[in-house]
Protein backbone atom coordinates (compact mmCIF):
# COMPACT_ATOMS: atom_id res chain seq x y z
CA UNK A 1 0.00 0.00 0.00
CA UNK A 2 1.52 3.42 -0.92
CA UNK A 3 2.12 5.90 2.14
CA UNK A 4 0.46 9.42 1.78
CA UNK A 5 3.94 10.92 1.74
CA UNK A 6 5.52 12.03 -2.24
CA UNK A 7 9.03 13.29 -1.66
CA UNK A 8 12.03 12.15 -0.57
CA UNK A 9 12.27 14.97 2.25
CA UNK A 10 11.73 13.53 5.26
CA UNK A 11 8.80 15.03 7.11
CA UNK A 12 8.84 17.03 10.38
CA UNK A 13 8.02 15.62 13.80
CA UNK A 14 4.59 14.99 14.91
CA UNK A 15 3.58 12.77 11.59
CA UNK A 16 3.49 10.08 13.03
CA UNK A 17 0.53 11.60 14.94
CA UNK A 18 -1.26 12.39 11.52
CA UNK A 19 -0.15 9.76 9.04
CA UNK A 20 -2.54 7.60 10.28
CA UNK A 21 -5.73 9.43 9.75
CA UNK A 22 -4.15 10.44 6.57
CA UNK A 23 -3.42 7.31 5.39
CA UNK A 24 -7.37 6.13 6.22
CA UNK A 25 -8.06 9.04 4.35
CA UNK A 26 -6.07 8.16 1.15
CA UNK A 27 -7.40 4.82 0.72
CA UNK A 28 -11.21 6.23 0.96
CA UNK A 29 -10.15 8.32 -1.70
CA UNK A 30 -8.58 5.28 -3.90
CA UNK A 31 -12.05 3.72 -2.94
CA UNK A 32 -13.71 6.28 -4.15
CA UNK A 33 -12.04 6.47 -7.50
CA UNK A 34 -12.63 3.04 -8.30
CA UNK A 35 -16.06 3.28 -7.40
CA UNK A 36 -18.16 2.09 -10.57
CA UNK A 37 -19.73 5.47 -11.74
CA UNK A 38 -22.91 3.71 -13.78
CA UNK A 39 -26.19 5.46 -13.49
CA UNK A 40 -24.62 8.34 -11.97
CA UNK A 41 -24.25 12.13 -13.25
CA UNK A 42 -20.81 12.67 -14.69
CA UNK A 43 -20.80 15.18 -11.45
CA UNK A 44 -22.05 12.79 -9.12
CA UNK A 45 -19.35 10.55 -9.68
CA UNK A 46 -17.30 13.06 -8.34
CA UNK A 47 -18.49 13.99 -5.37
CA UNK A 48 -17.31 11.58 -3.01
CA UNK A 49 -14.05 12.20 -4.14
CA UNK A 50 -15.19 16.40 -3.54
CA UNK A 51 -15.87 15.39 -0.01
CA UNK A 52 -12.68 13.41 1.28
CA UNK A 53 -10.54 16.25 -0.78
CA UNK A 54 -12.82 18.34 1.52
CA UNK A 55 -12.00 16.10 4.97
CA UNK A 56 -8.07 16.04 4.48
CA UNK A 57 -8.05 19.43 4.29
CA UNK A 58 -10.34 20.55 7.14
CA UNK A 59 -8.90 17.42 9.31
CA UNK A 60 -4.99 19.29 8.46
CA UNK A 61 -6.91 23.05 9.05
CA UNK A 62 -8.54 22.29 12.64
CA UNK A 63 -5.22 20.50 13.74
CA UNK A 64 -3.13 23.65 13.26
CA UNK A 65 -5.51 26.64 13.92
CA UNK A 66 -8.32 25.01 15.95
CA UNK A 67 -6.69 22.55 18.06
CA UNK A 68 -2.72 23.92 17.82
CA UNK A 69 -1.99 20.02 17.54
CA UNK A 70 0.50 20.55 14.59
CA UNK A 71 3.66 22.63 14.16
CA UNK A 72 3.87 25.09 11.64
CA UNK A 73 6.55 23.22 10.07
CA UNK A 74 4.01 19.61 9.42
CA UNK A 75 1.39 22.36 8.36
CA UNK A 76 4.01 23.68 5.64
CA UNK A 77 5.08 20.28 5.06
CA UNK A 78 1.40 19.11 4.28
CA UNK A 79 0.61 21.97 1.95
CA UNK A 80 3.96 21.63 -0.20
CA UNK A 81 3.32 17.60 -0.52
CA UNK A 82 -0.33 18.89 -1.66
CA UNK A 83 -2.40 16.84 0.97
CA UNK A 84 -4.38 19.65 1.80
CA UNK A 85 -5.59 22.22 -0.23
CA UNK A 86 -4.06 25.64 0.64
CA UNK A 87 -6.36 27.62 -1.29
CA UNK A 88 -9.35 26.15 0.46
CA UNK A 89 -7.73 26.90 3.62
CA UNK A 90 -6.91 30.21 3.24
CA UNK A 91 -10.86 30.64 1.94
CA UNK A 92 -11.83 29.11 5.28
CA UNK A 93 -9.90 31.71 7.23
CA UNK A 94 -12.19 34.80 5.63
CA UNK A 95 -15.32 35.52 7.88
CA UNK A 96 -18.12 34.28 5.90
CA UNK A 97 -16.24 30.80 4.30
CA UNK A 98 -15.56 29.21 7.05
CA UNK A 99 -17.84 26.26 6.05
CA UNK A 100 -17.07 26.36 1.95
CA UNK A 101 -17.10 23.32 0.94
CA UNK A 102 -14.85 24.02 -2.87
CA UNK A 103 -13.68 26.33 -4.29
CA UNK A 104 -15.98 25.86 -7.59
CA UNK A 105 -18.84 26.90 -5.63
CA UNK A 106 -17.46 30.75 -5.43
CA UNK A 107 -15.89 30.44 -8.69
CA UNK A 108 -18.85 32.57 -10.90
CA UNK A 109 -17.54 31.40 -14.04
CA UNK A 110 -19.19 28.06 -13.32
CA UNK A 111 -22.41 29.25 -13.23
CA UNK A 112 -24.84 30.68 -15.71
CA UNK A 113 -25.48 34.01 -14.73
CA UNK A 114 -21.92 34.98 -13.13
CA UNK A 115 -23.23 34.16 -9.57
CA UNK A 116 -22.14 32.04 -6.61
CA UNK A 117 -23.90 28.21 -6.39
CA UNK A 118 -26.83 27.70 -4.75
CA UNK A 119 -25.03 25.53 -1.85
CA UNK A 120 -23.81 29.67 -0.50
CA UNK A 121 -27.67 30.46 -0.25
CA UNK A 122 -28.23 30.82 3.42
CA UNK A 123 -31.17 28.32 4.64
CA UNK A 124 -33.48 30.97 5.70
CA UNK A 125 -33.25 32.99 2.23
CA UNK A 126 -34.38 29.52 0.57
CA UNK A 127 -38.50 28.32 0.48
CA UNK A 128 -39.26 26.39 3.40
CA UNK A 129 -38.71 22.73 2.50
CA UNK A 130 -36.28 23.23 -0.39
CA UNK A 131 -33.84 20.27 -0.80
CA UNK A 132 -30.35 22.46 -2.33
CA UNK A 133 -27.98 20.50 -3.68
CA UNK A 134 -24.70 21.96 -5.42
CA UNK A 135 -24.53 20.81 -8.43
CA UNK A 136 -20.42 20.70 -8.07
CA UNK A 137 -19.51 19.13 -5.39
CA UNK A 138 -23.27 17.31 -3.97
CA UNK A 139 -23.32 19.81 -1.15
CA UNK A 140 -26.28 20.83 0.58
CA UNK A 141 -25.72 24.41 1.81
CA UNK A 142 -22.37 25.53 3.10
CA UNK A 143 -23.27 29.11 3.68
CA UNK A 144 -23.92 28.64 7.74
Amino acid sequence: MPKVRRSRKAPPEGWELIEPTLEELEQKMREAETEPHEGKRKQESLWPIFKIHHQKSRYIYDLFYRRKAISRELYQYCLDEKIADANLIAKWKKIGYENLCCLRCIQTRDTNFATNCICRVPKSKLEEGRIVECVHCGCRGCSG
